[in-house]
């Protein structure tokens, strides 16, 4: 890891050598990956630590390097640092990661008070991506980390799988057993889902995300009504948000299953992080009533689209790009729900022009099909 000098302004500098974090982490092996937020270096041989950590939340991430260079899948810890706290972890040789052990109390402080010659062993904060974090993440903090990260403690790209039943299994259990039973068509998710093997995330190691209801309409629902709720998603945005202890803190979730699949590569957090994109882009009804949340969303959904290549966005079969799908749903309940007021729906054109500009997507005709949902017109001359 490098300590060369980050430009900074001076003021700033001397305030974070005071109320800056330290996280020590003793015995990292030479060239491992290791890093904070949006930065990541193959450490040196004298490499002890990150000093200088702005107070607030941060993602701590590293993969174990083998001879030949390769590097382990990628593992992480959320926390949130307090003014000039010091954290001391360490690092197990044998499961090559850092250790979730306590380090010795004595330890801790004799490091501490030798801090000084601790000191020329610690690379700064990368300083220069401090306020693009920000952006990232300004509604994650220690509460939603508490309920939501793993209880083992740390973020896994690659998930420990087990052996489970059907019933058991993620995505599969109840919903295709009742289709089973009700010869009900099968979506082409849902054959390719019945085809994956029985497994499920070894207890403590998954991400502990708000789970949508499987059934998106009330019991009892007539035909109408439960076409009604396919066209709008507001009664299970409802249920989510009902689950909650402050209906903004889903916007906290939709940032932490960002970082999570852009630092952490956690994939499942990309399952996660399409489903709330999916979630708050039907509804239509309760947009009025979660004015605030809309507000907050289309502001993070800009920043994150700045960080993720278009590509990733594309299902690999049909090619399309389910953000500007969604995006565009939601552009138009906007545009079309009179009981809207005038700052979003203005807000929202801001968003849409900047997106198109961006991205040339085409925000134009709301109103109409898709070109993938449009009508097939067949001549009959």
């Amino acid at each position: 890891m490098s300590c060369s000098r980050i430009e900074m302004d001076q003021s700033i500098a001397q305030r974070l050598l005071f109320e800056g974090a330290t996280l020590v982490v003793l015995d990292v092996p030479m060239d491992t990956e290791f890093g904070i937020d949006l930065k990541s270096w193959n450490v040196g041989n004298k490499f002890k630590g990150i000093k200088m950590i702005p107070p607030g939340f941060h993602y701590v991430h590293y993969s174990a390097v083998n001879k030949f260079g390769e590097a382990a899948p990628k593992i992480g810890f959320f926390h949130v640092f307090k003014k000039a706290e010091f954290m001391v972890k360490r690092w197990d040789q044998s499961k090559e990661e850092i250790s979730s052990e306590p380090v010795p109390e004595n330890l801790v402080k004799s490091l501490k008070e030798n801090l000084k010659d601790l000191d020329k062993f610690l690379g700064p904060y990368p300083y220069d991506i401090w306020e693009r974090w920000g952006k990232l993440t300004y509604k994650i903090d220690y509460l939603l980390i508490e309920r939501c990260a793993p209880v083992c403690g740390f973020v896994h790209s690659a998930l420990e799988l087990e052996p489970c039943s059907d019933a058991l299994r993620p995505r599969g259990g109840d919903l295709i057993q009742k289709k089973k039973t009700e010869k009900t068509r099968f979506t082409v998710e849902e054959k390719e889902d019945q085809l994956l093997p029985d497994l499920k995330p070894k207890p403590g190691t998954e991400l502990r995300l708000s789970q949508l209801p499987e059934k998106h309409y009330p019991d009892g629902s007539t035909p109408t009504e439960i076409t009604k709720h396919s066209l709008d998603s507001s009664y299970v945005l409802d249920i989510v948000l009902d689950k909650l202890k402050q209906p903004i803190e889903i916007i906290g979730e939709i940032q932490l299953a960002f970082v999570c699949l852009l630092v952490g590569q956690n994939l499942d957090a990309f399952e996660h992080w399409k489903k709330f994109i999916s979630l708050i882009c039907g509804v239509d009804s309760a947009i009025s009533a979660h004015r605030y949340i809309y507000m907050e969303f289309l502001k993070v959904i800009e920043v994150q689209l700045s960080y993720i290549p278009e590509d990733i966005l594309c299902d690999i079969v049909t090619n399309n790009n389910f953000v500007y799908q969604s995006l565009r749903k939601l552009f138009a309940n906007i545009q079309f729900n009179s009981d809207i007021d005038g700052r979003l729906k203005c807000y929202a054109v801001h968003v849409r022009d900047r997106l198109t500009k961006k991205f040339r997507w085409d925000f134009t005709n709301l109103q109409g099909d898709n070109e993938d949902e449009a009508p097939v017109v067949v001549s009959l001359e």
